[in-house]
């Protein structure tokens, strides 16, 4: 029994992206700038990927893990809500953060 899932390119860039947010995020931490932005995206940073992997076990057969999710949304599974919660926030992290790096 095999189950769909996403190219391996799509998982590389995904976790790519969570581990220099994370970086990023510590690195705030540490110069003490935006410091309750930064533990926020640490929080999602660690705990969406989880949640999402946990949840997406049990999908049924022939759904990929962005299927699944999209159909957890249309229900209305708080799960699904928490994960577009974090993603969301996630971006609008790096975006604070571009901004804040760019040469004036």
């Amino acid at each position: 029994m095999q189950w769909e899932t996403l190219p391996n390119w799509i998982w590389v860039i995904y976790y790519l992206f969570f581990i220099i947010t994370l970086c990023t995020a510590t690195f705030n931490l540490v110069k003490r700038n935006k410091k309750s932005w930064a533990v926020v995206a640490v929080m999602f940073t660690l705990t969406v990927p989880i949640v999402s992997l946990t949840n997406s076990i049990g999908r049924p057969e022939g759904m990929d893990e962005f299927e699944y999710l999209v159909s957890q949304l249309q229900q209305g599974a708080v799960w699904s809500i928490f994960t577009l919660i974090g993603y969301f926030f996630l971006l609008g992290w790096w975006g604070l953060f571009l901004l804040k790096i760019r040469p004036r």
